[in-house]
This record gives C-alpha cells, sequence and structure tokens, in this order.
C-alpha cells in the first residue's frame, strides 16, 4: 500500500489536525506495516500558488514540483489529509497542493456527459479540524468543499476524523482530541 501523508497546518507541535493525521497513519502503518509513507508539510514547504506561467509550463522549477505532487498523488491508495478549518475554509497551502492534483487529462477530464473523474479507487481520509462548531452546516467550507473537489476527481471514499469546537471557551481540547482519534481505529482498519 501507498501512503500519501500531508498536513497543511500552520500551528506546528500545537496542531489539533496533525496530531489527528499522526494518530491515523500510525494506526494504518500498524495494520499494515509494508505500507510506504510519502510526507508533504504544506507549511514548512508551501507549494506557490498557481501563476499563468505555472499553468502554461513556461515555468520549468513550476512545471517540476506539480509534476512530483500528481505523481504523489496518483501512487496513493490511501491519502491522508489534515485540514484545518481557517476562516471558514482549507488553509490556503491545502488549496496549492489541490491545484497541484485538480489536473485535466490527468484525473479528471470532460467527456460527453460533462465532467468525468480519473482518480478513484483511492481512499482518502481528512483530519477535520475546527475551533468553532459548524457541524457541516451553512459555514462549512471546508469538509463540504473537499468532499465536492474529491469527488470531481474520482475519489469517492472518503472519511472525515472531525474535532471542532476546540477554540471555544470552557472546551476540553484533549478530550475532543481523544474523541475524534476514537474515530479514527475504524477508518484505518477499512484501508
Amino acid at each position: 500500500m501507498n501512503l500519501l501523508h500531508i498536513d497543511s497546518s500552520a500551528l506546528g507541535t500545537k496542531s489539533a489536525s496533525r496530531e489527528l493525521t499522526a494518530t491515523i497513519v500510525a494506526q494504518l502503518r500498524e495494520n499494515h506495516p509494508t505500507a510506504r509513507v510519502t510526507y508533504r508539510d504544506l507549511d514548512s514547504a508551501p507549494l506557490p500558488h498557481l501563476t499563468g506561467a505555472a499553468l502554461a509550463g513556461a515555468d520549468q522549477a513550476a512545471t517540476a514540483v506539480a509534476d512530483a505532487v500528481l505523481a504523489e498523488f496518483l501512487a496513493a491508495d490511501v491519502v491522508v489529509i489534515g485540514a484545518p478549518m481557517y476562516n471558514f475554509s482549507i488553509p490556503s497551502t491545502l488549496k496549492a497542493w489541490i491545484d497541484r492534483i485538480a489536473v485535466a487529462g490527468k484525473t479528471f477530464r470532460y467527456g460527453p456527459n460533462g465532467a468525468e473523474g480519473l482518480a478513484g479507487r483511492k481512499r482518502v481520509i481528512v483530519a477535520s479540524t475546527r475551533g468553532g462548531v459548524y457541524g457541516n452546516g451553512a459555514m462549512d467550507f471546508q469538509e463540504n468543499y473537499l468532499r465536492a473537489v474529491l469527488g470531481f476527481l474520482g475519489v469517492t471514499d472518503i472519511s472525515f476524523a472531525r474535532a471542532e469546537g476546540l477554540a471555544m471557551s470552557g472546551s476540553d481540547r484533549a478530550q475532543k482530541l481523544r474523541a475524534a482519534s476514537t474515530a479514527v481505529e475504524p477508518l484505518a482498519l477499512a484501508a
């Protein structure tokens, strides 16, 4: 099994999403000891945002990085994504990564019936963390976006390990992370 581990939080060792992705990956490795893990930290090594030159292939360095990111994604059987909610959505670093994996002709194409995802047969587990409580409601542009964009690419096996309300007054952050971690074991076993 090829496992791609993506972290995007800017909070380093204080990051709840990094804690959850580490737990998920540890469980997956325990259940699949021969798994090959590729790790990408989008905070310590952020991808630049797309430019016209990058899209046109005129920037050879940007093209090489984009090709490497796409190859990592395509090679993965399981992708674990740390996705904290920043301002009701995902970190811009995670969006820059998505811009490298959403590639016409590689992960999707347009046919006579519209868009067709080409990156199916892959499992994605998202460690979703939030300071407030949004529960997939009207203010959730994080999980709904990830579900939509991954679905557009053909990925339908998507699971979320969610810890929310982490920054609320009187909140027991450790208990909420433990609860989210409890949901991880079944996700890891299903991979």
